[in-house]
């Protein structure tokens, strides 16, 4: 079975899904901001392999969301209130980031 969220929600300062496979995550939203897989936040490699991560400036907007959407069966794309939108987070990836979410204070 696939990996996917059967309810995604934004929750105060979490987003909370459910998943298919019974379990549950609580992922904050900082640290999705902060984890943002897109180009434009970490960067992506030269043609010898190099990363050269770009500087993002955060706000305080940045961590609140204005909306989401999720993208085929694969996906979620939040758009951030700062209007960064570009980032795509794998269903795979978010499982993972709940691991991180629960040990930051």
């Amino acid at each position: 079975m696939r990996l996917a969220p059967t309810n995604l929600q934004v929750i105060g300062e979490e987003v909370a899904i459910a998943w298919n496979d019974g379990q549950e995550s609580y992922i904050r939203l900082d640290t999705l901001r902060r984890y943002c897989p897109c180009a434009s936040c970490g960067g992506e490699p030269d043609v010898l392999g190099n990363v050269d991560k770009p500087q993002v400036k955060l706000t305080e907007s940045s961590f609140r969301i204005r909306s989401h959407h999720l993208v085929g069966g694969y996906a979620w794309q939040p758009t951030w209130e700062d209007g960064h939108g570009t980032g795509l987070f794998s269903f795979d990836y978010l499982r993972r980031l709940a691991d991180v979410s629960a040990i930051q204070p």
